[in-house]
């Protein structure tokens, strides 16, 4: 049986990065307590000044720019390229990472998971869409002011950064989209 929650961006919790330099709206996770135990983490993070990131190890993250102008990574001494918003980049949890912001301060998206634990899909979409999806846990996190998603249990609108949350189990999930969102899709290993 599938378990609908949508999450409300206003109702996020606020917790310290890692390393201190800052902090992040915790959007959904799967189990855990604070930054330790979980399988994976959604997240948003503001970054008003360049500097390194906390280290994830065992992880790996997807990190994408939602509003400024955007970033260049260092990851183990190597530079990326400029990530500018709605470009997702993925790098392991457990590498030395910084970033040199390119304009001013920035506020980015972030997935961390267990690849030992999970599968993990993420895929950036705009405009009306119709997706299936076998996935056993669907986020779609909204951009656009408003996103309509119709499922098998009905219509849920959100508003900007809020996050449908399924948990889908057994059998396809339907789901049509319409707006700017981010749909990931994980499933147990």
């Amino acid at each position: 049986m599938s378990q609908l929650q949508v999450l409300r961006a206003k109702d996020y919790p606020r917790m310290p990065w890692k390393n201190g330099g800052g902090s992040t709206e915790e959007i959904a996770r799967d189990a855990g307590v604070g930054l330790d135990g979980f399988g994976w983490r959604l997240s948003i993070a503001d970054i008003s000044e360049s500097g390194g990131f906390s280290s994830f190890a065992g992880y790996q993250r997807i990190i994408t720019v939602l509003e400024g102008e955007g970033m260049r990574l260092q990851v183990d001494g190597q530079p990326t390229r400029p990530l500018l918003p709605f470009d997702a980049f993925a790098f392991s949890g457990q590498s030395q990472v910084s970033c040199t912001l390119l304009g001013g301060a920035i506020r980015d998206f972030n997935l961390i998971y267990s690849p030992q634990r999970y599968n993990a899909r993420l895929q950036w979409l705009d405009g009306s869409q119709r997706l299936f999806s076998s996935a056993t846990t669907v986020l779609l996190f909204a951009v656009s002011s408003q996103v309509e998603v119709t499922l098998e249990a009905g219509v849920q609108l959100l508003g900007r950064y809020d996050c449908l949350h399924l948990e889908a189990g057994q059998g396809l999930q339907t789901l049509n989209i319409q707006g700017r969102c981010c749909l990931i899709e994980l499933s147990p290993r």
